[in-house]
């Protein structure tokens, strides 16, 4: 019987990372991990002892199998995992930026992010995985479905997912939506991207956004104002350029200090924040702790190079 807590729904990716940082052109080795904003969340509540499951297709290949072998080890549960026998598994390299002199190196704590998913098994997901028996158990066994505004930029077989998702009877279980804009995503189409992440954001219980990222779809990046905007879900939070955070359970408002970190690179950190909320959330803690608890998850990712925080990273693991 499935027993997790979270579904997180999206695209697993390859990452390849280079072993030295500094300009892409000059990289000559690179380290193979895993990532994709979902799985990060899904492995960050798994290591911290909250079940979790990934709902992603993976090619028939070495990268695919790779991701579920790590998933695996991270206690990630992979039974709705689809194997694409056609299309390959998705992949991205990071470009780390380093303090050599190239005119092409990013420099210190910067990151970049090369995505080569088009076509990919995860951009195949579709309403129709919905009805694996697989994923039914995963989902109607979950307390919360997690989704992300990045699965939806994906194709439109992947947006008409997530419009299903949101549009099932709930029931008890909760589902929480991470805005997740990303600009390259929606390249040609940023109008129908703002109106879908909109709708989404308004058919979902748990809402998590950044304030730049507000700015796009919203317009705005006042808390107050987007707590009128945003009147269905019960709980907002909003992250600020300074990574403090608002949150909203109904029209009780909490403003939660980050915690003060020297920052390696940001990638991974909002989704490290998405896990950390979560976790809490599922695990009976209230909101403002939640938030207390996401933004310790986020500092751990903060000072790393890797994209999901694992079981050794030293952050609390909820009971």
């Amino acid at each position: 019987m499935n027993t997790a807590k979270v579904a997180s729904v999206g695209e697993a990716l390859t990452v390849l990372v280079p072993e030295v940082p500094g300009a892409l052109e000059s990289c000559e080795t690179f380290v193979r991990s895993i990532g994709g904003a979902e799985l990060n969340v899904a492995v960050g509540l798994s290591t911290r002892g909250v079940p979790a499951a990934l709902l992603t297709r993976v090619g028939d290949d070495g990268f695919g199998r790779h991701v579920v072998d790590e998933l695996t080890r991270h206690g990630v549960d992979v039974s709705a995992v689809e194997v694409d026998p056609a299309r390959s598994t998705g992949l991205y390299v990071k470009e780390v930026g380093g303090a050599s002199e190239h005119p092409f190196d990013l420099g210190r704590a910067t990151s970049r992010m090369h995505y080569y998913r088009q076509g990919s098994a995860g951009s195949a997901l579709s309403p129709s995985y919905l009805e694996r028996p697989e994923v039914r158990a995963v989902v109607d066994g979950a307390v919360l479905v997690h989704l992300t505004g990045i699965t939806a930029a994906l194709s439109d077989s992947a947006r008409d997912l997530c419009l299903a998702l949101v549009a099932e009877p709930r029931g008890e279980r909760l589902l929480s939506f991470d805005l997740n804009w990303r600009p390259r995503l929606w390249a040609g189409r940023e109008a129908e991207g703002v109106r879908l992440l909109g709708d989404l954001a308004r058919a979902a219980d748990v809402v998590l956004l950044g304030a730049e990222e507000a700015r796009t779809v919203f317009s705005s990046d006042d808390p107050d104002e987007l707590r009128a905007i945003l009147p269905e879900p019960r709980v907002i939070v909003l992250k600020d350029d300074e990574n403090a955070a608002t949150a909203f359970d109904g029209e009780v408002r909490y403003d939660v200090p980050a915690l003060r970190v020297d920052v390696v690179e940001a990638i991974g950190a909002g989704d490290a924040f998405a896990a950390g909320f979560l976790g809490a959330l599922v695990s009976g803690r209230g909101v403002r702790e939640a938030v207390q608890e996401a933004h310790g998850l986020a500092v751990i990712a903060l000072a790393s190079h890797g994209d999901h925080v694992g079981p050794a990273d030293g952050a609390p693991r909820a009971p």
